[in-house]
């Protein structure tokens, strides 16, 4: 009887730590370092690159993760980390089920790209929002063909807020 609780302990005790350690990503890097938006926030579009040198470095969406890519050529990534859509939790990007596209607004996108960790997910995702399964590569390539239409966005956005903030002034 002993074993038996030692041994459901020991499991519940091992869970709980990969909970934890799956949001310290967010602990370790509460900002994106390309537009400052929280990560919490924006845990279920979360990435985290780890580098072959043992560095990490936390995005709020694949957007700002893929300027990485496309800004720091000789830093190779060993690790893609993105958060699965419904459950925030952190998952590898590579063996993710993507969605391209849907009703649903993206971050710092006008084409939303999501991650799910299991393929009826996104299915599920789909049936409710629309989009086209894909994977961690083509959701990557979408992201760099959208990118110049986002970058505009992005801006009007920004330039509306500082519009908004000197008229409160």
């Amino acid at each position: 009887m002993r074993k038996v609780l030692a041994v459901i302990m020991m499991v519940f005790g091992l869970t709980g730590f990969s909970i934890a350690f799956a949001q310290d990503d967010i602990t370790k890097h509460p900002a994106c370092p390309y537009c400052g938006m929280d990560r919490a926030k924006f845990a279920h579009s979360r990435m985290l690159y780890t580098y072959e040198n043992g560095t990490e470095i936390g995005f709020c969406s694949i957007h700002c993760a893929a300027l990485d890519l496309a800004l720091m050529l000789d830093k190779v990534p060993t690790f893609y980390g993105v958060g699965d859509y419904n459950t925030k939790k952190l998952i590898d990007a590579e063996k993710a089920v993507w969605v391209i596209g849907g009703d649903q607004m993206g971050v710092m996108t006008k084409r939303a790209k999501w991650a799910f960790e299991s393929k009826s997910d996104a299915e599920q995702f789909i049936g409710a929002h629309g989009g086209q399964l894909a994977t961690f590569e083509e959701a990557m390539e979408a992201t760099y063909a959208d990118m110049y239409k986002d970058t505009l966005m992005i801006r009007e956005k920004r330039k509306m807020m500082r519009e908004k903030m000197n008229k409160k002034q």
